[in-house]
Protein backbone atom coordinates (compact mmCIF):
# COMPACT_ATOMS: atom_id res chain seq x y z
CA UNK A 1 0.00 0.00 0.00
CA UNK A 2 2.58 2.44 0.71
CA UNK A 3 4.49 1.63 -2.13
CA UNK A 4 1.49 1.94 -3.64
CA UNK A 5 0.78 5.59 -2.41
CA UNK A 6 4.24 6.76 -3.63
CA UNK A 7 4.07 5.94 -7.07
CA UNK A 8 0.96 7.42 -7.26
CA UNK A 9 2.24 10.15 -5.20
CA UNK A 10 5.50 10.53 -7.95
CA UNK A 11 2.96 9.87 -10.67
CA UNK A 12 1.05 13.00 -9.77
CA UNK A 13 4.13 15.49 -9.04
CA UNK A 14 5.58 14.48 -12.19
CA UNK A 15 2.12 15.05 -14.13
CA UNK A 16 1.56 18.15 -12.46
CA UNK A 17 5.02 19.22 -13.45
CA UNK A 18 4.65 18.39 -16.82
CA UNK A 19 1.31 19.91 -17.84
CA UNK A 20 2.78 23.16 -15.01
CA UNK A 21 6.04 23.69 -17.16
CA UNK A 22 3.91 23.46 -20.43
CA UNK A 23 1.22 26.33 -18.97
CA UNK A 24 4.33 28.49 -18.46
CA UNK A 25 5.92 27.98 -21.95
CA UNK A 26 2.60 28.97 -23.73
CA UNK A 27 1.83 31.46 -21.12
CA UNK A 28 5.20 33.71 -21.83
CA UNK A 29 5.18 32.56 -25.52
CA UNK A 30 1.81 33.97 -26.43
CA UNK A 31 3.11 37.15 -25.13
CA UNK A 32 6.20 37.37 -27.54
CA UNK A 33 8.49 36.27 -24.82
CA UNK A 34 11.43 33.66 -25.23
CA UNK A 35 11.16 31.36 -22.75
CA UNK A 36 13.57 29.58 -20.68
CA UNK A 37 12.96 26.43 -21.17
CA UNK A 38 15.22 24.63 -18.37
CA UNK A 39 13.33 23.37 -15.69
CA UNK A 40 9.80 24.95 -17.27
CA UNK A 41 7.67 24.06 -13.86
CA UNK A 42 10.17 25.08 -11.30
CA UNK A 43 12.54 27.01 -13.46
CA UNK A 44 15.80 28.75 -11.09
CA UNK A 45 14.54 27.55 -7.72
CA UNK A 46 14.99 23.91 -8.69
CA UNK A 47 18.43 24.47 -9.78
CA UNK A 48 19.02 26.99 -6.50
CA UNK A 49 17.82 24.06 -4.28
CA UNK A 50 19.21 21.36 -5.71
CA UNK A 51 23.43 22.57 -6.28
CA UNK A 52 25.55 24.72 -4.79
CA UNK A 53 24.96 27.43 -6.67
CA UNK A 54 23.63 31.18 -5.48
CA UNK A 55 20.32 32.33 -6.88
CA UNK A 56 21.77 35.90 -8.84
CA UNK A 57 24.68 33.25 -10.65
CA UNK A 58 21.83 31.50 -12.44
CA UNK A 59 20.64 34.98 -13.40
CA UNK A 60 24.06 35.66 -14.67
CA UNK A 61 23.87 32.78 -16.57
CA UNK A 62 20.69 33.26 -17.97
CA UNK A 63 21.71 36.92 -18.65
CA UNK A 64 24.97 35.55 -20.93
CA UNK A 65 22.80 32.71 -22.42
CA UNK A 66 19.88 35.62 -24.27
CA UNK A 67 22.03 38.27 -24.83
CA UNK A 68 19.59 40.19 -27.25
CA UNK A 69 16.45 39.66 -25.55
CA UNK A 70 15.29 42.40 -23.47
CA UNK A 71 13.27 40.31 -20.92
CA UNK A 72 12.93 36.38 -20.54
CA UNK A 73 10.23 34.25 -18.74
CA UNK A 74 10.91 31.40 -16.93
CA UNK A 75 9.00 28.74 -14.70
CA UNK A 76 7.64 29.36 -11.20
CA UNK A 77 4.98 26.95 -10.74
CA UNK A 78 2.16 28.62 -11.83
CA UNK A 79 2.93 32.59 -10.69
CA UNK A 80 3.75 34.22 -13.91
CA UNK A 81 7.90 35.38 -13.14
CA UNK A 82 9.84 37.51 -15.64
CA UNK A 83 13.30 38.35 -15.72
CA UNK A 84 13.76 41.97 -17.10
CA UNK A 85 17.25 42.75 -18.67
CA UNK A 86 16.70 45.33 -21.07
CA UNK A 87 17.90 48.22 -19.14
CA UNK A 88 15.00 50.97 -20.39
CA UNK A 89 12.63 48.43 -19.05
CA UNK A 90 14.68 48.13 -15.83
CA UNK A 91 14.85 51.59 -15.16
CA UNK A 92 10.49 51.53 -15.06
CA UNK A 93 10.28 48.64 -13.60
CA UNK A 94 12.53 50.27 -10.66
CA UNK A 95 10.63 53.90 -10.80
CA UNK A 96 7.11 52.81 -11.69
CA UNK A 97 4.57 52.98 -8.72
CA UNK A 98 2.94 49.76 -10.55
CA UNK A 99 6.24 47.56 -9.23
CA UNK A 100 5.89 49.43 -5.72
CA UNK A 101 5.98 45.67 -4.05
CA UNK A 102 9.12 43.52 -3.44
CA UNK A 103 6.48 40.40 -4.03
CA UNK A 104 7.47 39.19 -0.13
CA UNK A 105 4.86 37.35 1.56
CA UNK A 106 4.34 37.24 5.67
CA UNK A 107 1.55 35.85 7.58
CA UNK A 108 0.08 37.44 10.34
CA UNK A 109 1.67 37.11 13.30
CA UNK A 110 4.61 36.84 11.82
CA UNK A 111 6.32 40.26 14.08
CA UNK A 112 9.52 40.58 12.67
CA UNK A 113 8.63 40.25 9.17
CA UNK A 114 6.47 43.30 9.34
CA UNK A 115 9.13 45.90 8.17
CA UNK A 116 9.82 48.20 5.32
CA UNK A 117 11.66 45.38 3.66
CA UNK A 118 8.55 43.01 3.30
CA UNK A 119 5.65 45.13 3.52
CA UNK A 120 4.00 46.50 0.41
CA UNK A 121 1.48 49.53 -0.34
CA UNK A 122 0.33 52.40 1.49
CA UNK A 123 1.61 50.26 4.97
CA UNK A 124 4.85 50.46 3.60
CA UNK A 125 4.32 54.20 2.02
CA UNK A 126 3.70 54.85 5.42
CA UNK A 127 6.29 53.28 7.65
CA UNK A 128 8.97 54.20 5.25
CA UNK A 129 7.80 58.08 5.70
CA UNK A 130 8.27 58.12 9.23
CA UNK A 131 11.68 56.36 9.19
CA UNK A 132 13.35 58.68 6.86
CA UNK A 133 14.02 61.21 9.02
CA UNK A 134 16.51 58.68 10.92
CA UNK A 135 18.70 58.55 7.67
CA UNK A 136 19.13 62.70 6.85
CA UNK A 137 22.58 63.79 6.63
CA UNK A 138 21.99 65.58 9.93
CA UNK A 139 21.00 62.64 11.66
CA UNK A 140 23.60 60.44 10.16
CA UNK A 141 26.04 63.23 11.41
CA UNK A 142 24.65 62.90 14.97
CA UNK A 143 24.90 59.65 14.97
CA UNK A 144 28.49 59.13 13.57
CA UNK A 145 30.03 58.84 17.08
CA UNK A 146 28.13 55.88 17.68
CA UNK A 147 29.83 54.22 13.75
CA UNK A 148 33.15 55.62 15.40
CA UNK A 149 33.12 53.93 18.51
CA UNK A 150 32.27 50.90 17.00
CA UNK A 151 35.12 51.35 14.27
CA UNK A 152 37.51 52.14 16.73
CA UNK A 153 36.40 48.69 18.88
CA UNK A 154 36.74 46.78 16.09
CA UNK A 155 40.62 48.12 15.95
CA UNK A 156 41.23 47.10 19.79
CA UNK A 157 39.39 43.58 19.34
CA UNK A 158 41.74 43.25 16.37
CA UNK A 159 44.87 43.76 18.32
CA UNK A 160 43.59 41.75 21.16
CA UNK A 161 43.00 38.94 19.30
CA UNK A 162 45.69 38.32 17.15
CA UNK A 163 44.54 34.79 15.63
CA UNK A 164 41.45 36.97 14.21
CA UNK A 165 43.87 38.38 12.04
CA UNK A 166 43.89 36.03 9.30
CA UNK A 167 41.16 33.67 9.06
CA UNK A 168 37.37 33.86 8.80
CA UNK A 169 37.46 37.23 7.70
CA UNK A 170 33.89 37.38 6.22
CA UNK A 171 32.75 35.67 10.31
CA UNK A 172 34.75 38.54 11.91
CA UNK A 173 33.15 41.83 10.02
CA UNK A 174 30.11 40.70 10.63
CA UNK A 175 30.62 40.58 14.02
CA UNK A 176 31.90 44.21 13.80
CA UNK A 177 29.12 45.27 11.52
CA UNK A 178 26.46 43.22 13.66
CA UNK A 179 28.01 45.37 17.21
CA UNK A 180 27.93 48.70 15.10
CA UNK A 181 24.24 48.20 14.26
CA UNK A 182 23.61 46.84 17.47
CA UNK A 183 24.72 50.06 19.34
CA UNK A 184 22.63 51.88 16.92
CA UNK A 185 19.96 49.93 17.50
CA UNK A 186 20.05 49.23 21.12
CA UNK A 187 22.37 51.77 22.21
CA UNK A 188 25.84 51.76 23.44
CA UNK A 189 25.48 49.97 26.92
CA UNK A 190 29.21 48.98 27.68
CA UNK A 191 32.62 49.91 27.11
CA UNK A 192 33.08 48.24 23.88
CA UNK A 193 30.16 47.09 21.55
CA UNK A 194 31.72 44.10 21.14
CA UNK A 195 30.21 43.05 24.69
CA UNK A 196 26.95 43.41 23.99
CA UNK A 197 24.64 40.78 24.98
CA UNK A 198 23.10 41.43 21.76
CA UNK A 199 25.01 40.53 19.94
CA UNK A 200 25.26 36.60 19.62
CA UNK A 201 21.22 35.93 19.40
CA UNK A 202 20.74 39.00 16.76
CA UNK A 203 23.65 37.03 14.70
CA UNK A 204 21.77 33.69 14.58
CA UNK A 205 19.09 35.57 13.01
CA UNK A 206 20.71 35.58 9.77
CA UNK A 207 22.66 32.31 9.08
CA UNK A 208 21.13 31.12 6.30
CA UNK A 209 19.68 27.05 6.68
CA UNK A 210 18.33 24.83 4.56
CA UNK A 211 14.70 25.31 6.30
CA UNK A 212 15.03 29.31 5.32
CA UNK A 213 16.34 27.95 1.98
CA UNK A 214 13.12 26.05 1.66
CA UNK A 215 10.89 29.17 2.83
CA UNK A 216 12.24 31.41 0.53
CA UNK A 217 11.54 29.04 -2.62
CA UNK A 218 7.94 28.43 -1.16
CA UNK A 219 7.11 32.23 -0.59
CA UNK A 220 8.81 32.69 -3.63
CA UNK A 221 6.84 29.75 -6.11
CA UNK A 222 3.51 29.94 -4.22
CA UNK A 223 2.59 32.13 -1.59
CA UNK A 224 -0.83 30.74 -1.58
CA UNK A 225 1.08 27.86 -0.09
CA UNK A 226 3.11 30.02 2.41
CA UNK A 227 0.13 31.35 3.40
CA UNK A 228 -1.51 28.00 4.20
CA UNK A 229 1.12 26.48 5.63
CA UNK A 230 0.96 29.74 7.94
CA UNK A 231 5.42 29.61 7.59
CA UNK A 232 6.82 32.46 9.72
CA UNK A 233 10.03 34.14 9.01
CA UNK A 234 11.85 34.76 12.12
CA UNK A 235 9.34 33.59 14.45
CA UNK A 236 12.34 32.38 16.95
CA UNK A 237 13.50 35.34 17.38
CA UNK A 238 10.47 37.23 18.33
CA UNK A 239 10.77 37.08 22.06
CA UNK A 240 14.25 38.16 22.67
CA UNK A 241 13.91 40.83 19.99
CA UNK A 242 11.55 42.25 20.84
CA UNK A 243 11.62 42.13 24.95
CA UNK A 244 15.13 43.43 24.25
CA UNK A 245 13.38 46.73 21.97
CA UNK A 246 10.83 47.10 24.72
CA UNK A 247 13.61 47.30 27.37
CA UNK A 248 15.58 49.94 26.05
CA UNK A 249 12.33 51.68 25.35
CA UNK A 250 11.35 51.77 28.51
CA UNK A 251 14.83 52.52 30.27
CA UNK A 252 14.76 55.29 27.47
CA UNK A 253 12.21 57.03 28.79
CA UNK A 254 13.71 57.32 31.91
CA UNK A 255 16.63 58.98 30.43
CA UNK A 256 16.45 62.45 29.76
CA UNK A 257 19.39 62.68 27.72
CA UNK A 258 19.17 62.14 23.56
CA UNK A 259 21.26 59.41 21.83
CA UNK A 260 20.52 60.56 18.44
CA UNK A 261 19.85 56.75 17.82
CA UNK A 262 17.50 54.54 16.45
CA UNK A 263 15.70 54.10 19.61
CA UNK A 264 15.39 58.20 19.87
CA UNK A 265 13.93 58.03 16.29
CA UNK A 266 11.34 55.63 17.69
CA UNK A 267 10.05 57.19 20.88
CA UNK A 268 9.87 60.10 19.24
CA UNK A 269 7.40 58.09 16.47
CA UNK A 270 5.31 57.30 19.39
CA UNK A 271 5.04 60.44 21.59
CA UNK A 272 3.36 61.99 17.72
CA UNK A 273 0.94 59.22 18.45
CA UNK A 274 -1.16 57.29 15.39
CA UNK A 275 0.43 57.41 11.78
CA UNK A 276 -1.46 58.20 9.53
CA UNK A 277 -1.07 58.26 5.30
CA UNK A 278 -1.76 61.79 4.47
CA UNK A 279 -3.43 60.77 0.75
CA UNK A 280 -5.55 57.52 2.07
CA UNK A 281 -5.96 58.38 5.41
CA UNK A 282 -4.45 54.63 6.47
CA UNK A 283 -3.55 54.74 9.84
CA UNK A 284 -1.08 52.41 11.78
CA UNK A 285 -0.32 52.09 15.79
CA UNK A 286 3.17 53.22 16.70
CA UNK A 287 3.60 50.09 19.11
CA UNK A 288 6.21 48.67 20.52
CA UNK A 289 6.31 45.47 18.35
CA UNK A 290 5.86 47.18 14.78
CA UNK A 291 9.08 49.32 16.30
CA UNK A 292 10.75 46.58 17.35
CA UNK A 293 10.45 44.90 13.61
CA UNK A 294 11.89 48.03 12.52
CA UNK A 295 14.74 48.11 14.42
CA UNK A 296 15.08 43.61 13.17
CA UNK A 297 14.98 45.78 9.82
CA UNK A 298 18.00 47.80 10.76
CA UNK A 299 19.40 44.23 10.85
CA UNK A 300 18.61 42.50 8.31
CA UNK A 301 19.34 44.87 5.74
CA UNK A 302 22.17 46.34 7.52
CA UNK A 303 24.58 43.36 8.59
CA UNK A 304 25.12 40.86 5.33
CA UNK A 305 25.51 44.32 3.27
CA UNK A 306 27.69 46.08 4.97
CA UNK A 307 29.89 43.09 5.68
CA UNK A 308 29.79 42.38 2.32
CA UNK A 309 30.68 45.92 1.11
CA UNK A 310 33.95 46.33 3.76
CA UNK A 311 34.81 42.91 2.49
CA UNK A 312 34.90 43.51 -1.20
CA UNK A 313 37.07 46.78 -0.33
CA UNK A 314 39.49 45.03 1.47
CA UNK A 315 39.97 42.10 -0.83
CA UNK A 316 40.73 44.59 -3.83
CA UNK A 317 42.99 46.86 -1.63
CA UNK A 318 44.71 43.92 -0.44
CA UNK A 319 44.91 42.73 -3.77
CA UNK A 320 46.28 46.54 -5.31
CA UNK A 321 49.41 47.62 -3.09
CA UNK A 322 49.51 50.86 -5.17
CA UNK A 323 46.04 51.73 -4.10
CA UNK A 324 46.65 50.26 -0.66
CA UNK A 325 48.85 53.05 -0.23
CA UNK A 326 47.13 55.94 -2.38
CA UNK A 327 43.92 55.41 0.06
CA UNK A 328 46.26 54.67 3.40
CA UNK A 329 47.60 58.31 2.50
CA UNK A 330 44.87 59.73 2.14
CA UNK A 331 43.19 58.71 5.60
CA UNK A 332 46.53 59.60 7.21
CA UNK A 333 46.25 62.66 5.86
CA UNK A 334 43.15 63.44 7.36
CA UNK A 335 43.58 61.49 10.53
CA UNK A 336 46.21 64.63 10.91
CA UNK A 337 44.20 67.32 10.06
CA UNK A 338 41.61 66.62 12.53
CA UNK A 339 44.44 65.75 15.69
CA UNK A 340 44.30 61.83 15.28
CA UNK A 341 40.17 61.63 15.59
CA UNK A 342 37.36 60.75 12.70
CA UNK A 343 34.68 62.84 12.28
CA UNK A 344 31.20 63.08 10.62
CA UNK A 345 33.02 65.92 8.10
CA UNK A 346 36.75 64.10 8.28
CA UNK A 347 35.11 61.16 6.59
CA UNK A 348 33.28 63.08 3.88
CA UNK A 349 36.59 64.13 2.99
CA UNK A 350 38.14 61.12 2.07
CA UNK A 351 37.49 61.20 -1.33
CA UNK A 352 39.73 58.38 -2.48
CA UNK A 353 38.44 56.20 -0.41
CA UNK A 354 34.94 56.66 -1.37
CA UNK A 355 36.18 56.00 -5.15
CA UNK A 356 37.50 52.57 -3.40
CA UNK A 357 34.28 51.83 -2.13
CA UNK A 358 32.05 52.76 -5.36
CA UNK A 359 34.26 50.54 -6.97
CA UNK A 360 34.50 47.35 -4.84
CA UNK A 361 30.51 47.80 -4.41
CA UNK A 362 30.10 47.23 -8.03
CA UNK A 363 32.74 44.47 -8.38
CA UNK A 364 31.41 42.52 -5.11
CA UNK A 365 27.12 44.10 -4.66
CA UNK A 366 25.83 43.09 -1.66
CA UNK A 367 22.94 41.98 -3.54
CA UNK A 368 22.77 40.26 -6.66
CA UNK A 369 19.44 40.81 -7.94
CA UNK A 370 16.25 42.49 -6.89
CA UNK A 371 12.35 41.31 -6.99
CA UNK A 372 9.72 43.52 -7.53
CA UNK A 373 5.63 42.27 -8.54
CA UNK A 374 2.80 44.29 -10.51
CA UNK A 375 0.08 45.33 -8.44
CA UNK A 376 -2.40 46.33 -11.62
CA UNK A 377 -1.95 45.42 -15.32
CA UNK A 378 0.78 47.38 -16.92
CA UNK A 379 3.46 47.24 -20.22
CA UNK A 380 7.22 47.23 -20.88
CA UNK A 381 8.38 50.11 -23.33
CA UNK A 382 10.63 48.10 -24.87
CA UNK A 383 9.05 45.47 -26.60
CA UNK A 384 5.66 46.59 -26.00
CA UNK A 385 5.46 43.51 -23.56
CA UNK A 386 2.06 42.83 -21.02
CA UNK A 387 2.43 42.25 -18.07
CA UNK A 388 -0.68 40.81 -15.71
CA UNK A 389 -1.35 41.99 -11.69
CA UNK A 390 0.51 39.95 -9.67
CA UNK A 391 3.46 38.51 -11.89
CA UNK A 392 6.93 38.56 -10.40
CA UNK A 393 9.52 40.36 -11.75
CA UNK A 394 13.51 39.93 -11.28
CA UNK A 395 15.94 42.44 -12.33
CA UNK A 396 20.00 42.73 -12.81
CA UNK A 397 22.86 43.72 -10.29
CA UNK A 398 25.74 41.72 -10.64
CA UNK A 399 24.94 41.13 -14.44
CA UNK A 400 24.97 45.35 -15.47
CA UNK A 401 28.16 45.80 -12.57
CA UNK A 402 29.93 42.90 -15.00
CA UNK A 403 29.08 44.14 -18.29
CA UNK A 404 31.50 45.59 -20.50
CA UNK A 405 28.51 47.03 -22.19
CA UNK A 406 28.33 49.37 -19.05
CA UNK A 407 31.69 49.27 -17.41
CA UNK A 408 35.27 48.75 -19.34
CA UNK A 409 37.01 45.77 -18.54
CA UNK A 410 34.56 45.26 -15.64
CA UNK A 411 36.98 42.41 -14.14
CA UNK A 412 39.65 45.34 -13.40
CA UNK A 413 39.49 46.87 -10.28
CA UNK A 414 39.62 50.81 -10.96
CA UNK A 415 38.67 53.38 -8.77
CA UNK A 416 39.12 56.32 -11.08
CA UNK A 417 36.06 55.23 -12.80
CA UNK A 418 34.21 56.55 -10.00
CA UNK A 419 34.15 60.12 -10.97
CA UNK A 420 31.03 62.26 -9.75
CA UNK A 421 29.61 62.78 -13.36
CA UNK A 422 30.21 59.03 -13.88
CA UNK A 423 28.07 58.38 -11.39
CA UNK A 424 25.53 60.47 -11.98
CA UNK A 425 25.63 58.89 -15.85
CA UNK A 426 25.49 55.18 -14.56
CA UNK A 427 21.77 55.20 -13.76
CA UNK A 428 20.37 51.56 -13.15
CA UNK A 429 23.57 50.07 -14.29
CA UNK A 430 25.08 50.49 -11.01
CA UNK A 431 22.60 50.07 -8.18
CA UNK A 432 24.53 48.50 -5.63
CA UNK A 433 21.65 49.35 -2.93
CA UNK A 434 19.18 49.05 -5.35
CA UNK A 435 17.14 52.30 -7.26
CA UNK A 436 13.93 54.07 -7.40
CA UNK A 437 11.59 54.20 -4.42
CA UNK A 438 12.41 50.68 -2.88
CA UNK A 439 16.38 52.10 -2.59
CA UNK A 440 18.07 50.62 0.47
CA UNK A 441 16.45 53.59 2.73
CA UNK A 442 19.78 52.58 4.78
CA UNK A 443 22.18 52.58 1.84
CA UNK A 444 23.66 55.93 3.59
CA UNK A 445 23.83 54.96 6.96
CA UNK A 446 25.68 51.53 5.56
CA UNK A 447 28.47 53.35 3.32
CA UNK A 448 29.05 55.40 6.12
CA UNK A 449 29.52 52.43 9.03
CA UNK A 450 31.69 51.01 6.23
CA UNK A 451 34.02 53.73 5.37
CA UNK A 452 34.66 55.10 9.19
CA UNK A 453 35.59 50.97 9.46
CA UNK A 454 37.90 50.92 6.45
CA UNK A 455 39.36 54.35 8.10
CA UNK A 456 40.08 53.21 11.12
CA UNK A 457 41.82 49.77 9.89
CA UNK A 458 43.55 50.95 7.11
CA UNK A 459 44.83 53.90 9.60
CA UNK A 460 46.20 50.96 11.77
CA UNK A 461 46.76 47.96 9.44
CA UNK A 462 48.32 46.72 6.13
CA UNK A 463 46.16 44.58 4.75
CA UNK A 464 47.26 41.49 2.55
CA UNK A 465 44.95 39.32 0.59
CA UNK A 466 44.93 35.26 0.23
CA UNK A 467 42.89 33.41 -2.80
CA UNK A 468 43.35 30.06 -1.94
CA UNK A 469 43.62 27.66 -5.15
CA UNK A 470 40.46 27.99 -7.59
CA UNK A 471 39.93 31.25 -7.29
CA UNK A 472 37.07 33.75 -5.28
CA UNK A 473 33.54 31.69 -5.16
CA UNK A 474 30.55 32.57 -3.84
CA UNK A 475 28.39 30.85 -1.12
CA UNK A 476 25.14 29.71 -2.15
CA UNK A 477 22.92 32.53 -0.37
CA UNK A 478 19.59 33.59 -1.55
CA UNK A 479 19.57 37.20 -2.73
CA UNK A 480 22.87 37.66 -0.95
CA UNK A 481 26.49 38.18 -2.67
CA UNK A 482 28.43 36.42 0.10
CA UNK A 483 32.84 35.63 -1.54
CA UNK A 484 34.36 32.60 -0.29
CA UNK A 485 37.91 30.88 -0.61
CA UNK A 486 39.38 34.33 0.03
CA UNK A 487 40.86 35.60 3.29
CA UNK A 488 42.29 39.55 4.02
CA UNK A 489 45.33 39.72 6.54
CA UNK A 490 45.23 42.56 8.97
CA UNK A 491 48.84 43.56 9.56
CA UNK A 492 49.90 46.02 12.10
CA UNK A 493 50.92 49.40 10.49
CA UNK A 494 55.13 49.96 11.50
CA UNK A 495 54.77 53.52 10.02
CA UNK A 496 51.61 55.79 10.67
CA UNK A 497 51.12 59.54 10.13
CA UNK A 498 49.02 61.21 13.06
Amino acid sequence: MIVFLLLLGTALALTVSYFGGMYNERYWRKRGVKFHEQNKFSGPFWEYMTKKVPFFQIFHDMYKEYPNEPVVGFGSFFSPSLYVKDKTNVQFVMQSPVFIDRGFEYNDGDQLADNILFMSGVRWKLMRQKMTPLFTASKLKNMFYIMDKSAQDFVEYLQNNPEKRIGNTFETLSTFCCAAIGAAVFGITSKSTFDSPFLVPTRGAFNPTLWSNIRFSINSLTPPLFKILKLKFFKEYEEFFIGAMKQVFRQREKEETKKHDFADICLSIQKSGTMRHDETGYTMEPTDELLAAQGFFFFTAGVEPAATGMFGALIEIGRHPEIQKKVQQEIDDVFSKYNGELSYDAIVEMEYLEKVLCESLRVYPPIGYLTRRCIEDTELPVGNIKLKKGTKVFTPIYEYHHDPQYFKDPEVFDPERFSEDAKQSMGVTYMPFGYGPRICIGARYARLQVKAGLAHVLHNFDVRTHVHKGGIKYGKDQVQVRMKNVEVEYIPRKIKST
